[in-house]
């Protein structure tokens, strides 16, 4: 049954007719349509043609059967009568969505255009970019003529028939790239193609460049590291730094008293036949006469050599005026030596305990050394020497005790006071055990220094410049010195000689034989070195006060000092 729609297959969607493609008609006396191109005239101002695609599939749904309506004709021509087709009718509805298999082609459906905002009068708008490849690249304008082109609105056949030929499409309808869609330009100019056609990360080209950056500022500075430390800086270094302040300093400090006192402190060097060594002095007068300690000059024996260096450097031999062994006391005077600077001698009795000092001398040969400390105990009853074995070198001192660092090389110098006056005479040390001399080695101050005090020393020294000798105070008696109890024991006499000296001081005062004496003058005595110390410590012709034991008794007695000469 004929209803109007053709009785062929009709078209399928995905058919592609070949544009200028003549439509057979069935086996009918249906007139033939003529799929020809229309002539200019025909064509002219009239719209463009639909698709080919289109047109097809219109012609394909014409009816077979169409009235004849009258043409005009050209130069009187007879009409010709010609079908008028049924407008064609689709075979599904239209669907919105263009959703295959009945809409557009699918994937290829053209992308709406862009509607971009009209930029004020006036404002410059960069030239939009061509499409891209998908990898940021700039791809040619594509070919005219599309793979797919979009399917066009129904028409009358006629007007098929006389369409002109298609028109390339618009720019718009190429190939869809969702990718490729105008974009403003970036501010990074687009990098060369790599050879797979894609341009390179640009976040691995800043980190390479970054890399490359950080290389090359460590380089330089290293360079700039190693100059510095080479040459010392790019510039020369100026630290601040306080004004020299004259070197003025307060007359009691440390300082001001060294200032005072070293140009009158000597160093000794002392060489004899079989032994040398250093020592300490000071100078007592303008006349050359320097004071020191007996066993510093008694390596130089009678055929030795004694040079005296002075603080400034100066050197001048010098000759022993005189010495005591017993005192442990010496003078020797220089030469040919102008500008020499006494130092003032002070009064060892007016010396409390705890009053600072200062010690100035040579210890191991080092010079001009200066250290400090305070008089830590008075009347220490000391002995040194005894090297000899028959105790003629045996010194006996009642001597001040100070915690100044002394060592070997310091005796011999000054003690003084904060008035830069010589209280004493450095002379013993008390050693550590490990510095002790029976095991080789040699001692070091622990603290304990002794000086001889300087009322004995000037007296001393006194005699040794003008007899060149000392005299000692004496009492005339023989000591036990085996006795182990308290006190200071008179011999006994066992051998027949008497211990108490006949006419002398102690025979006088009636001191016998085996009488222990416990204290001189009111102060204790412990053992016979104690005696011999404070005897010493006075002159001869002093008047004591002497208290003894005897026979469980006890008894006090007074006792002029005599005199003997020492060695």
């Amino acid at each position: 049954m004929d209803d109007g729609k053709p009785t062929e297959p009709g078209a399928k969607w995905w058919s592609r007719p070949t544009a200028g493609r003549t439509t057979t008609p069935t086996a009918s006396d249906e007139p033939t349509v003529q799929d020809a191109a229309p002539s200019q005239a025909d064509t002219a101002g009239a719209p463009p043609a639909p698709g080919p695609e289109l047109e097809t599939a219109q012609r394909e749904h014409v009816a077979p059967e169409s009235p004849v309506a009258p043409e005009a004709t050209d130069a009187g021509e007879a009409p010709v009568a010609v079908d008028t087709p049924r407008p064609a009718q689709p075979l599904h509805e239209p669907d919105p969505y263009s959703t295959p298999p009945y809409g557009g082609p699918g994937p290829w459906a053209p992308a709406p255009p862009v509607q971009r905002p009209t930029p004020p009068h006036g404002t410059p708008v960069p030239p939009p970019y061509a499409g891209t490849n998908g990898a940021g690249m700039t791809l040619a304008p594509a070919d005219p003529a599309p793979a797919f082109p979009p399917p066009a609105p129904p028409q009358q056949p006629q007007e098929a028939a006389h369409a002109p030929a298609p028109h390339p499409p618009a720019p718009q309808w190429q190939s869809y790239d969702p990718w490729g869609a105008p974009r403003q330009p970036l501010v990074t100019q687009p990098g060369p193609p790599l050879p797979d056609g894609r341009r390179k990360n640009r976040r691995g080209a800043t980190l390479v460049g970054a890399l490359l950056l950080a290389l090359v500022a460590g380089g330089i500075g290293g360079g700039i590291g190693a100059y510095i430390e080479r040459n010392g800086g790019l510039t020369s270094v100026e630290l601040p730094q306080d004004e020299r302040d004259g070197g003025g300093r307060a007359p009691d400090s440390v300082a001001g008293i060294a200032a005072s006192a070293l140009p009158s402190v000597v160093t000794l060097h002392v060489s004899g036949s079989t032994e040398s060594g250093t020592g300490t002095g000071f100078v007592l007068d303008d006349r050359g006469h320097i004071l020191t300690n007996n066993h510093v000059v008694a390596p130089a024996g009678s055929s030795g050599e004694i040079t005296v260096t002075f603080s400034g450097g100066e050197t001048a031999r010098a000759e022993v005026v005189g010495k005591d062994s017993g005192y442990d006391l010496a003078v020797v005077k220089v030469s040919g030596v102008s500008g020499l600077k006494p130092l003032p001698l002070g009064n060892s009795d007016n010396v409390q305990v705890g009053d600072p000092v200062v010690a100035i001398g040579a210890p191991f040969d080092l010079s001009n050394t200066v250290t400090s400390g305070i008089i830590s105990a008075k009347d220490r009853p000391i002995t040194a020497g005894g090297e000899k074995g028959d105790g003629s070198d045996v010194s006996y001192v009642n001597a001040l005790q100070t915690d100044a660092p002394i060592n070997p090389g310091n005796s011999g110098g000054p003690l003084v006071d904060t008035d830069a006056h010589v209280i004493g005479i450095n002379s013993a040390i008390r050693a550590a055990d490990s510095g002790s001399s029976a095991e080789g080695g040699q001692a070091g101050s622990i603290g304990l220094g002794f000086a001889i005090p300087i009322n004995q020393g000037k007296r001393v020294a006194e005699e040794l410049i003008n007899t060149g000798k000392a005299t000692h105070p004496v009492i005339g008696v023989t000591l036990d010195m085996k006795y182990t109890g308290d006190g200071a024991k008179v011999g006994s006499g066992a051998r027949g000689a008497s211990p108490v000296t006949p006419g002398g001081p102690a025979d006088k005062a009636g001191i016998r034989p085996d009488d222990i004496i416990t204290g001189v003058d009111g102060k204790r005595v412990h053992s016979g070195e104690e005696l011999i110390v404070k005897i010493r410590s006075h002159r001869p012709g002093d008047r004591l006060e002497f208290t003894l034991t005897r026979g469980g008794k006890d008894l006090s007695i007074t006792l002029t000092l005599g005199s003997a000469t020492g060695t």
